[in-house]
C-alpha cells in the first residue's frame, strides 16, 4: 500500500466501538493480518456497548448464546441463553484472552471521518472525554487519527436517546416512568403496581424478572406477539458437555443451533400455517386457566414477520400462572395520574410505568462522514454485501440479523474487511469503492431490516438501502457466510 507514506498513517485500521462487533473485528484483524496495526476507539469507559449500557431486570441474549458468542471463543457452558451480567463477563474474558484490551482507547468519542483522496486515507476526528470534561465553558480536546480503513462496530442503537412512542396522556402520570435502556439501578420496585407497555423481547424478559417483587405487574399490549420456548439446560447440550472436550461440545452446539434457527426461519417463510400451529400449540400448554389465546396471544402476523420472543423455561407464563402478572390486550385511550385507561374503559392501576415500546436506532453512531469534506448521506446509499457504502472507499460497517444472532452478521462484515485488505495488498493498490453499475440505476431499494416491528417502520429510512445481487441485504446467514468467505469480491467494486 504505497500511495501514502507510512508516517502519515497512525493505524492501518481504526475500529470504532468496543462492543460485540468491534471486538470480533479486532480479533479477525490480528489473527488474519498480523502485520497490520489497529486500534479500537470507544466512547465510553468500558467495553460491551449495549451489553454494558442496558441494565434492566431480566436482560439476556434473545438469541441462543452458542451463536451469539464469538466463533473463536465458544461459549463454555451448556446453557442456552446468557444473562446480561454473564455476557459482560464473557466479553471481558474474550478481550483479555486475545490481548485485544491492549488496543482499546476509552472515552474517545468519534465526531467525524473524512476521506482524503490525495493520500487515500481516513482522517478521524475524536474528542478525548477525559480532557474535554476537565475544560470549562464547553472547550473540547480534539485530536485526529489517520488510517487506511475504518471498521464501524457502532451497532444500530441510539445509546443517548430513547425511542419516544406517542402514548396519550403520559405527561399526566404522577408515578415513576422508566425507559428500559435507562433503568435506574437504585429504584426499588418492591410492592409496586407496575405496568409494562409493549410486547417485544424487552417486555417479555422484564415481566418474569420483576414479578416476584412487585405487588402486581401488568403487560399492556396493543397486539400479541409470537413466543418460542427455550430450555436453559437442554439434555443434549448437557450430554455433549459431559462426554466431549468443552471446545468440541460448544462447536457442535453452535452448529446445531444454527441449523435449528435456519430451519425455523425457513418453516415460517415457506409454511407459515405449520409454523403458526406449532407455536400456538406450545403456547396453549402454558396458559393459565381462563386466559384466552385468541384475545391475548394470537398475533396478527405470521411467525418471523416480527422477531419471536424467547421464553426461557416457561418463566413468562409461570409469572402469569402465579397471579402476580397479567396481560391486557387493548389500545391505550390515555395514561392517567395513577394508571392507564384502555379504549374499552378498563383501568389498569400503576405506581410505575415501563415504556418497553422499542429503541431508537441510528446508523454509524451519529458520526459525520465525508469525502474530501463533502458530506455523505448514508441514507441515500446502497449497501454492498451489507457491509460497505456505495461510493465510499475503505469503510466497512457491521450489520447483523433480526432473525438470528447479531454476532453472525458482524463476523460476515469482518470477513469482508479481511478479504478486502488482502485483495488490495495483493494487487498493489490501496483503495476500494463500491459503485453501482449503470444497469442497476433503477434497482428497487429494499430496507436493511426484514422484520415489520412497529418501531422499525419509522427507522428504516435512517439506514442505507439494500437491493439485489451484491447489494442484497442480510437475510440468510448461511448464504451471507458463503458470500463473505468465498463469494464474489469484484463485481461492483472499483479498486485503484
Amino acid at each position: 500500500m504505497s500511495d501514502s507514506p507510512p508516517s502519515k498513517l497512525d493505524f492501518d485500521v481504526i475500529v470504532i466501538g468496543a462492543g460485540v462487533s468491534g471486538i470480533n473485528a479486532a480479533y479477525r484483524i490480528q489473527q488474519r493480518l498480523p502485520d497490520k496495526t489497529y486500534t479500537i476507539l470507544e466512547s465510553r469507559d468500558t467495553i460491551g456497548g449495549t451489553w454494558d449500557l442496558w441494565r434492566y431486570p431480566g436482560i439476556r441474549s434473545d438469541s441462543d448464546v452458542f451463536t451469539f458468542s464469538f466463533a473463536w471463543n465458544p461459549w463454555p457452558e451448556p446453557t442456552t441463553l446468557a444473562s446480561g451480567e454473564e455476557f459482560r463477563k464473557y466479553l471481558t474474558q474474550s478481550v483479555e484472552l486475545a490481548g485485544i484490551d491492549e488496543h482499546i482507547q476509552f472515552k474517545q468519542q468519534v465526531f467525524s471521518a473524512n476521506w482524503v483522496s490525495l493520500g487515500r486515507y481516513w482522517e478521524i476526528t475524536v474528542r478525548d472525554k477525559d480532557v474535554g470534561d476537565a475544560h470549562q465553558q464547553g472547550q473540547e480536546a480534539l485530536q485526529v487519527f489517520r488510517s487506511r480503513f475504518i471498521f464501524l462496530g457502532t451497532g444500530y442503537y441510539d445509546y443517548e436517546e430513547p425511542f419516544q412512542t406517542l402514548i396519550p396522556g403520559l405527561d399526566q402520570f404522577e408515578g415513576k416512568l422508566i425507559r428500559p435502556q435507562f433503568w435506574p439501578a437504585e429504584y426499588d420496585f418492591a410492592d409496586k403496581e407496575m405496568v409494562i407497555i409493549g410486547s417485544g423481547a424487552t417486555a417479555t424478559s422484564i415481566l418474569p424478572a420483576v414479578a416476584k417483587q412487585v405487588k402486581h405487574v401488568t403487560l399492556v399490549q396493543r397486539s400479541p406477539t409470537w413466543y418460542v420456548f427455550a430450555t436453559q439446560h437442554s439434555k443434549l447440550a448437557s450430554f455433549l458437555a459431559a462426554i466431549l472436550p468443552t471446545r468440541i461440545a460448544c462447536r457442535i452446539n453452535r452448529y446445531r443451533r444454527l441449523a435449528q434457527a435456519h430451519f425455523l426461519v425457513c418453516l415460517a417463510k415457506y409454511a407459515p400455517r405449520i409454523a403458526s400451529a406449532i407455536l400456538r400449540r406450545r403456547t396453549l400448554k402454558e396458559l393459565p386457566e381462563g386466559v384466552s389465546w385468541e384475545e391475548h396471544f394470537q398475533p396478527r402476523y405470521n411467525p418471523w414477520e416480527q422477531r419471536l420472543c424467547v421464553v426461557l423455561d416457561g418463566d413468562f407464563f409461570q409469572a402469569l400462572r402465579s397471579g402476580k402478572a397479567s396481560v391486557v390486550t387493548d389500545s391505550i385511550e390515555t395514561v392517567t395520574k395513577d394508571g392507564v385507561k384502555m379504549v374499552s374503559g378498563h383501568q389498569v392501576s400503576a405506581d410505575v410505568i415501563v415504556a418497553a415500546t422499542g429503541f431508537k436506532l441510528k446508523f454509524g453512531g451519529n458520526i459525520r462522514f465525508s469525502l474530501d469534506n463533502v458530506e455523505v448521506d448514508a441514507t441515500k446509499k446502497f449497501a454492498w454485501k451489507a457491509s460497505m457504502l456505495q461510493d465510499v472507499p475503505n469503510l466497512v460497517f457491521s450489520f447483523g440479523y433480526q432473525n438470528a444472532a447479531w454476532t453472525l452478521g458482524a463476523d460476515c462484515a469482518a470477513e469482508v474487511l479481511i478479504r478486502l485488505m488482502r485483495q488490495l495488498e495483493k494487487q498493489g493498490v490501496s483503495m476500494a469503492t463500491p459503485r453501482l453499475d449503470p444497469k442497476d440505476a433503477q434497482m428497487e431499494p429494499k430496507p436493511m431490516f426484514s422484520l415489520k416491528a412497529t418501531y422499525l417502520k419509522h427507522m428504516v429510512e435512517l439506514f442505507p438501502r439494500g437491493g439485489s445481487g451484491q447489494w442484497r441485504p442480510r437475510s440468510n446467514y448461511m448464504a451471507d457466510f458463503w458470500s463473505s468467505k468465498w463469494g464474489d469480491m469484484k463485481t461492483d467494486l472499483v479498486v485503484e
